[in-house]
């Protein structure tokens, strides 16, 4: 095993069902790659949404930028402004300090892919996760709690 900086450095196949699948509030987040995998220095999902579902309110991360590409149906993504809606091969830049949040207002169910960089904004869906398994409802003020944990604020 070749270690760098703590972890195996060598190239890892995951294949298509390798992952780790966390259910939150309606939306399928399948982590191809966290922390564990990358040395902390990104993290890889797929995720799902149903039609009507919202993925995340408007919201500034200060500790991690993300990038989000449409793989099928249609997100609508609010960019700090207002919303836009687009389908398929469209990426949204959100880096640090930018609001930013989507949904899915089609009639279809969304796919798309979401790289965090660096790693570590997976544990919000865990603890997220958690809360709603142990019982706990989801709410502005429970999802703030948990953002918080992660430098990250409702907008």
């Amino acid at each position: 095993m070749i270690k760098k900086d703590g972890w195996d450095a060598r190239p890892l196949l995951r294949r298509p069902e390798d992952g780790e699948l966390i259910d939150v509030a309606g939306v399928a987040h399948f982590f191809r790659l966290t922390g564990e995998h990358t040395g902390g220095r990104f993290a890889f999902e797929e995720f799902t949404l149903a039609p009507g579902i919202v993925g995340a309110r408007p919201h500034v991360h200060e500790g991690h930028d993300e990038y989000f590409y449409v793989l099928d149906g249609e997100l609508t993504l609010h960019d700090g402004d207002g919303e836009v809606t687009v389908g398929p091969g469209n990426l949204l830049s959100a880096v640090r300090g930018t609001p930013h949040g989507f949904r899915n207002a089609g009639t279809e169910t969304a796919r798309a892919l979401c790289l965090y960089t660096p790693a570590g904004y997976e544990g919000y869906f865990r603890e997220v996760h958690a809360a709603v398994a142990a019982g706990a409802e989801v709410t502005d003020e429970l999802l703030a709690e948990f953002r918080s944990r992660y430098r990250t604020a409702s907008y």
